[in-house]
């Protein structure tokens, strides 16, 4: 039974690879942006969220892409039988945050996060990488440390090579 687990900022490839996993490996994918995010980039309540989520990590088998917040992120690393920390350079997430801002304005986005409809705030996106990248990355990197120590697999991807390589090698 694998059940994997995607963590990263925002604008890594979370997501895209997630999708290539799910089909290669033939595991249900679940995309946090779509529990997380309503269509108006307003967060989902809390207890909505918490039931989706908990939810998703009941299956025997997934592969779970996302932040949401970081009590959901602690159990989905609990739950998970392998870990996949996405753990690029922040100059990457904000290049491939833009080039995906202008593919979605010009409506030629193929998997828009968590399903929106309306291109997310710039501003706002940029400032999230920016605090993920300050305040998140070293929680999420210490938590793959604790769930590595516990035997778990951990791969951590930290660049656009690796990540590449780990995608075509799946």
């Amino acid at each position: 039974m694998a059940r994997i687990a995607i963590l990263g900022n925002t604008a890594g490839g979370k997501s895209t690879l997630a999708r290539h996993l799910a089909k290669v490996r033939d595991l249900p994918h679940v995309e946090i942006d779509d529990l997380y995010w309503r269509p108006d980039w307003t967060v989902a309540p809390q207890d909505l969220y918490q039931r989706d989520h908990d939810a998703a990590l009941a299956g025997p088998e997934w592969i779970i892409d996302g932040g949401g917040d970081l009590p959901s992120i602690r159990k989905r690393a609990q739950r998970a039988t392998d870990l996949i920390l996405l753990d690029l350079p922040l100059w990457v997430h904000f290049w491939r945050a833009a080039e995906r801002q202008m593919a979605w304005a010009n409506g030629t986005l193929e998997h828009p996060p968590g399903g929106g409809q309306d291109v997310p705030p710039t501003g706002r996106l940029f400032e999230i990488m920016w605090d993920m990248d300050r305040e998140w990355m070293p929680i999420l990197r210490d938590l793959c440390d604790a769930q590595e120590a516990r035997g778990k697999a951990v791969v951590r991807l930290t660049s656009l090579d690796a990540l590449d390589k780990f995608y075509r090698d799946a």
